[in-house]
């Protein structure tokens, strides 16, 4: 064998196991990922402590294609009166006295090739804590999952185990064990016919 072929294949073989773990990798995939934002939002608290219904902030999530971040609106619903003097809300009571947007930073970003539908998987029973984890035990927010499209087809081929009752999505608690909550017993899922797609064209379009 001449030897660039005996020095060039093992070289090749090791690039591309390394390129395909890189790939895969939570580095590659960006889990863990927990960028700052312009305030400092406690998911721990409002979520956690005061048990916020994650529909208040992001209101229309069972309606539309997205779960929208919070106008500044929103959050001055409570805090023009609670801690308004506190000089960690200076940006948000800017932001609604000169009409201009927080520049929150997003968290969960998919690439344009991929798209993902809330309200379809919020209306399959779906709940927040499979794809976003533990909020309400989150000081500061965090991608726990890796959105890579092996992990979304996982639960495509096999969603009953992330299946909960349609008055649970938002409980981060919500253990089906528990209550011996059987998806296929429960009259909403059967009507559904819940059949996820595996079909390239339901989330590449």
């Amino acid at each position: 064998m001449p030897l660039y072929l005996g020095i060039g294949i093992p070289l090749l073989v090791v690039t591309l196991v390394t390129g395909i773990w890189y790939y895969f990798s939570p580095k590659f995939l960006a889990v863990g990922y927990e960028p700052q934002q312009p305030i400092e939002f406690s998911h721990q608290l409002h979520a956690g402590q005061m048990g916020m219904d994650c529909r208040y902030c992001h209101s229309g999530v069972e309606k539309t294609s997205i779960a929208p971040l919070p106008p500044t609106e929103t959050c001055m619903g409570c805090h023009n009166k609670v801690k308004k003097e506190s000089p960690r809300l200076k940006l948000l009571h800017e932001s609604y006295n000169n009409k201009k947007p927080i520049p929150w930073v997003h968290v969960y970003s998919l690439p344009r090739h991929a798209h993902f539908d809330h309200s379809a998987h919020l209306n399959a029973g779906v709940g927040c804590v499979s794809c976003h984890g533990r909020v309400d035990k989150m000081e500061v927010i965090s991608l726990v999952s890796p959105l890579s499209m092996g992990w979304c087809l996982d639960c495509h081929r096999n969603p009953l185990p992330n299946i909960r009752p349609q008055d649970q999505l938002t409980n981060m608690v919500f253990d089906p064990h528990s209550v011996n909550y059987k998806p296929l017993s429960d009259p909403d899922y059967k009507n559904k016919l819940i059949q996820p797609p595996e079909a390239c064209g339901a989330c590449h379009y």
